[in-house]
């Protein structure tokens, strides 16, 4: 039987042997609009309702001191800064929290890739109880039909007899997060031919992740692996080891052996410490790094990255190299005009 990793590998490996010139290329630069489901086409008014949904704290329950952009602070990175985010009731989550600006070019969604779409992981994130004070999606419902506002706005977003259902309120937050894109990054005008983008030291640092062999993972639009397209559909997980080699003292410095990854999802012995390869645009806006948060800063992750998944460890002046074409990954995000306006 041909197992995951080696299917994994194999993937790798066929296209980091695929030639420059063909139809693939590993560095791509952002696309205006990501993949969309057939089953929620964008339009203005659904994703100007999603937008409202995100910034409203009643949305996740009566009380509650939180709303989606408190642990997805679009003016931060699209994260909270915190190792793991705090829920409702003093509880914290299980794993860090991820940043949503590209989030529509993710294939798959959480740490370990188990929702196969936005809008399902939408859904569960409303029905758990460390972020949701909610005691189940019908109370949502029962609030948002409760409020004239909000029927008005999901009438608009989905006409039809029943608008205003959990699919919907899923499909109106979804349609919101794929409009959060971060163009015009360094690497992007780079790629675009202006050569003078990138400094002398983040060239440098670009080559330097190609021949480490940073890039068979961490390739494509996002550099996470293929976008949704011509090798993998919306729900095809691309996963990779981490760490890849255990036993380095990073293991037991930052705890990043303790979680077992899909293994903890699936139970398959094949998928124990297989993660879903994380993005790396504006991953200088996004520490601290890793599952479980416990990397403070890029440069000792490029450190722990190089060492557990490739055995190497990198003389400082590549490592902050790496770091400099790293930072060149961050773009313009364009805050939506509730956050422009003040916030929640």
């Amino acid at each position: 039987m041909y197992h995951l990793r080696q299917a994994i590998l194999a993937l790798c490996l066929l296209f980091c042997l695929m030639p420059a010139a063909g139809a693939f290329e590993h560095y791509q630069p952002l696309p205006g609009q990501p993949p969309l489901p057939a089953d929620n086409p964008p339009n203005p008014a659904k994703a100007a309702l999603g937008q409202r949904l995100f910034f409203d704290r009643h949305l996740l329950g009566e009380g509650s001191p939180l709303s989606c952009n408190s642990c997805h602070d679009l003016a931060s990175g699209g994260d909270d800064g915190q190792a793991l985010s705090r829920g409702q009731h003093g509880h914290r989550t299980a794993r860090n929290t991820p940043t949503l600006w590209n989030i529509g070019f993710q294939t798959v969604l959480y740490w370990d890739g188990r929702a196969p779409s936005l809008e399902g992981q939408l859904l569960d994130h409303l029905r758990d109880p460390t972020i949701s004070r909610a005691p189940n999606l019908g109370a949502t419902i029962d609030w948002l039909l409760a409020e004239p506002g909000y029927r008005r706005a999901f009438a608009r977003a989905f006409p039809g007899e029943d608008p205003v259902t959990g699919d919907n309120l899923a499909r109106a937050l979804a349609d919101f997060l794929r409009t959060l894109l971060t163009p015009d990054s360094p690497f992007d005008r780079y790629l675009g031919g202006e050569r003078s983008a990138l400094t002398s030291e983040a060239r440098r640092g670009m080559q330097l992740f190609e021949d480490t062999g940073c890039l068979s993972c961490h390739f494509g639009v996002n550099m996470a692996g293929p976008a949704p397209g011509p090798a993998m559909g919306l729900g095809d997980g691309f996963y990779e080891l981490f760490p890849n080699h255990l036993g380095s003292a990073y293991d037991r410095r930052y705890g990043i052996a303790d979680d077992l990854g899909r293994f903890a999802y699936t139970g398959n012995p094949w998928e124990r410490y297989m993660w879903r390869v994380p993005p790396l645009r504006n991953i200088a806006e996004t520490a601290p790094y890793f599952h479980n948060g416990s990397v403070a800063t890029l440069d000792e992750a490029i450190r722990v990255m190089a060492k557990t998944q490739l055995r190497l460890t990198l003389p400082e002046k590549d490592v902050q190299a790496i770091e400099a074409f790293l930072r060149s990954l961050t773009g313009r995000m364009v805050l939506p005009e509730e956050m422009r306006n003040g916030g929640e």
